[in-house]
């Protein structure tokens, strides 16, 4: 990790601290530019991104995270994930037919 201020590696070391201070700064920019500042920065560099390596890029690391989330979760994660999905489009689309419960997890589901 490279930190520019004084106190050098020390300084690096303290991750807790960085944490805090990296928050704060977070804090101070969103007062400035506001919250779309973030989305505008984010849009820009993965138009960056995009250019540089190609959308190939993003499909290969969009596997990688899915084999991780697989191998933590295990493959029903995906079914569970799909149906609830499927669930809520179909309660966007007839809201007056389905009613709708909160699971433990706090997610509303089609009951």
């Amino acid at each position: 990790m490279r930190v520019a201020k004084a106190g050098g590696e020390a300084r690096a070391q303290d991750r807790e601290g960085l944490s805090v201070a990296g928050r704060r700064g977070g804090e101070v920019v969103k007062e400035r530019y506001g919250s779309d500042f973030y989305r505008e920065i984010g849009e820009k560099g993965g138009g960056a991104v995009k250019e540089r390596y190609g959308t190939e890029f993003y499909s290969e690391i969009g596997k990688r995270g899915g084999e991780t989330v697989k191998q933590e979760r295990g493959a029903e994660y995906y079914s569970t994930i799909g149906r609830k999905g499927g669930e809520a489009r179909t309660v966007a689309e007839k809201p007056e037919e389905v009613q709708t419960t909160t699971d433990t997890t706090g997610v509303s589901t089609a009951a």
